[in-house]
């Protein structure tokens, strides 16, 4: 719902953080797969309760995540394979922070986590299902500046999914409530996906 603004605000800081690390010879790719690491030791700190740590490294992981998109904009290295990669390492990030959660807390957290992964599932698949069918098609949907795969926008977008985590982080004791609670907004996402998805191919004649 917001990603279209936040990614408007922080555009000129990802750009300026880029050069640097262009002038180093440091690739896009290199950046996904650091942040990914990164990202995946966050995940160990969860299974172990270290909330605090593990807040760093999702934050560290989501930087790293506008810094390679940054960095191949500049330097023209933008392709779908590093955007392939990108998403697919952002999705496997995704469902491990929740997973994290339920291990730290299996008593309390484990079926929170399954619905909010499940949830998941829905608001990627419709993402990604849509993606295909507009590359096939030649639909552009550039509200949120050249990318790699088409977006289709929803309540539970990128940015959320951030402050979601980060509220996890600092108040794990009430994981379960907020992992429902973003679930069933993913849900809502899914399902106007879906609508909006059908009625443009349909419109298309597809």
């Amino acid at each position: 719902m917001f990603d279209k603004y936040f990614i408007t605000v922080i555009k000129w800081p990802l750009s300026a953080a880029a050069k640097p690390l262009l002038a180093k010879g440091v690739t896009a790719n290199q950046i996904t797969v650091v942040g990914f690491v990164v990202g995946m030791l966050g995940v160990m700190a969860l299974t172990q309760a270290l909330y605090n740590v593990a807040l760093i490294a999702i934050l560290i992981n989501r930087i790293f995540d506008g810094l390679d998109g940054a960095v191949a904009r500049l330097d023209g290295s933008a392709s779908d394979a590093g955007g392939y990669l990108d998403i697919v390492l952002d999705f496997i990030f995704y469902s491990a922070v929740v997973f994290g959660f339920a291990v730290a807390n299996p008593e309390h957290n484990a079926l929170a986590a399954a619905f909010l992964i499940f949830s998941f599932m829905g608001t990627g698949s419709s993402f990604l299902a849509f993606s295909v069918m507009a590359a096939k098609r030649g639909i552009e949907q550039l509200d949120y500046g050249k990318k790699s795969l088409y977006f289709l926008g929803g309540i539970t977008e990128g940015a959320e999914t951030i402050g979601c985590f980060v509220l996890m982080c600092l108040w794990p004791s009430e994981f379960a409530i907020i992992a429902v609670v973003f679930g069933l907004l993913c849900w809502v996402t899914t399902g106007t996906r879906i609508w909006a998805a059908y009625r443009m191919l349909s419109k298309a004649g597809l």
